[in-house]
């Protein structure tokens, strides 16, 4: 069963990202096993190809990590200029693609379709390809097919550094040979309850009946189904840096208790990056608004690197409101933005996290996602408003 659709979506993937800037930074690194990441106490971030035929893996403890590569040469990490090259590469594409996504901030897809014929697309993106490595001088893979699936599974084969084409009519062919987690959205856990049924390959997933699929995994069961079909309708959602998150507050009484106004500073920013997490995004600026009690109105802005980290927001967030709040007067408002948002892994920011803190902003999430934001909170901001926690002022442009 084939998807009915004449589209042509490209799927452009930065290889070994963060390895790669390193690289392009130092040609020394060239040929050696690197691993990105937090230090001893911290999690894999990124790891070369090198480090991976030991069974090296992003997210995975750095004590792990070295015990299976101990020669691997490790990295902290500068997330600045990772940004940096990741802007880059999105101008690149800007200039040349009429719609494109920007998944995270080393993956794109880009909707191509009615350029040309087929085989026009394919040689389009070789050529934005070619583009985006000699201006960045990164190595990038590229992906094309009917459907952003089935073209980051071809992008996945295609590394590292090249491209492949999944011509229409030929995905199944394509996928059935394939282990099962090669689907996207078939984790781990997943996988290896597929396994225990004598589940291995794409084609064996593709032959259970739709309605044993739906019953034994709900609605995820029919998208798993339709995936091992070659079938995605996901559209392409349009690149935009106007997108953000914000909350603020009109304080019931006007403060000067500046304690007071931290603690508020601190639950909303604690909020809004669970929203971020739960919504699988990044930030890459914060602005803090804060209104006197005669109505004036300031706002600060800061540029940062892409982050969803509470602890890295609340720090900029204090520093922003103590650059702002200047004058010995009430207040009567104060509001914070995130803005600059891409989609991303939360893994990608914690180089300074170690894989306690990251343990444990996991298991925060997991109970605010169960049982609302009230359900676990900071000590000193117990007490406050309760509509500070609300989900209000998601989400916009």
């Amino acid at each position: 069963m084939q998807e009915n659709t004449t589209r042509s979506i490209i799927h452009l993937d930065m290889d070994t990202f963060f390895v790669s800037v390193e690289r392009l930074l130092d040609s020394s690194l060239n040929g050696k096993p690197v691993i990105v990441g937090g230090g001893h106490r911290g999690v894999v971030a990124a790891c070369s190809y090198e480090t991976r035929i030991h069974g090296v893996h992003s997210a995975m403890p750095m004590k792990s990590a070295l015990s299976l590569c101990p020669e691997a040469i490790v990295i902290s990490g500068d997330m600045n200029n990772y940004s940096y090259y990741s802007k880059l590469v999105t101008e690149i594409i800007k200039s040349e693609s009429p719609l494109f996504e920007k998944a995270s901030v080393d993956e794109f897809y880009l909707d191509v379709s009615g350029m040309d014929r087929y085989f026009g697309c394919y040689e389009w993106g070789k050529k934005l390809r070619k583009k985006i490595i000699n201006e960045s001088g990164l190595p990038i893979s590229m992906g094309l097919s009917q459907n952003k699936m089935v073209s980051k599974v071809a992008t996945g084969e295609a590394k590292p550094n090249n491209t492949r084409q999944i011509l229409p009519g030929t995905e199944i062919q394509f996928l059935d040979p394939m282990p099962v987690h090669k689907i996207p959205m078939i984790g781990k856990k997943t996988s290896e309850l597929l396994r225990s049924m004598g589940v291995k390959k794409v084609e064996t997933l593709r032959q259970i009946p739709k309605k044993l699929m739906e019953y034994t995994f709900g609605k995820n069961g029919i998208m798993m189904w339709q995936r091992a079909q070659g079938i995605d309708h996901t559209p392409i959602t349009p690149y935009s840096e106007q997108k953000s998150i914000s909350t603020e507050s009109t304080f019931h009484d006007d403060s000067m208790d500046v304690k007071q106004m931290k603690a508020i500073l601190v639950a909303m920013i604690e909020k809004l990056a669970h929203k971020l997490r739960d919504q699988n995004r990044l930030t890459s600026n914060i602005s803090i608004k804060i209104r006197y009690s005669n109505f004036d109105t300031e706002s600060k802005q800061k540029k940062i690197s892409y982050t969803a980290s509470d602890k890295t927001l609340i720090r900029y967030g204090k520093e922003l409101f103590d650059q702002l709040y200047t004058r010995r007067m009430m207040l009567r408002l104060i509001g914070v933005r995130l803005s600059g948002l891409v989609h991303g892994n939360y893994q990608i920011n914690l180089f300074d996290d170690t894989e306690e803190y990251i343990q444990l902003y996991q298991a925060l999430d997991k109970i605010r996602h169960k049982h609302g934001l009230e359900s676990i909170m900071r000590g000193n901001t117990v007490g406050l408003d309760k509509r500070l926690r609300r989900d209000e002022n998601w989400f916009g442009v």
